[in-house]
């Protein structure tokens, strides 16, 4: 069973840049399908972006352009690189890591864009 944390969030002002990562222990990350997900006060978790095994990626609407999803497979880690944030972007950041069977989520960290 994959384990997650998550880190990298903080304060950032509206416009701002802000790295997670999401540091996965257990064997064979490298086949888990990884995600990052986000849930703000009174709206439900959704979906910001997705990397699977071979590196294709998928973006919710609302972040495409601005946030880049990648993996670093030696490391375990997968990262989710968020540009010119917005203050609708605040909200809970989730790594989620799906293989099979198998469904692991992290504790979340908090994202806060705010001037």
């Amino acid at each position: 069973q994959v384990q997650l944390v998550e880190s990298g969030g903080g304060l950032v002002q509206p416009g701002g840049s802000l790295r997670l990562s999401c540091s996965a222990s257990g064997g064979f990350f490298r086949l888990y399908v990884m995600g990052w997900y986000r849930q703000a006060p009174g709206k439900q978790r959704e979906l910001v972006a997705r990397i699977s095994s071979d590196s294709s990626t998928d973006y919710a609407d609302s972040v495409k352009g601005r946030f880049t999803i990648s993996r670093d497979n030696a490391k375990n880690t997968v990262y989710l690189q968020m540009n010119s944030l917005k203050p609708e972007d605040k909200a809970v950041y989730y790594c989620n890591a799906a293989y099979m069977r198998v469904v692991a989520w992290g504790q979340g960290t908090q994202v806060t864009v705010s001037s």
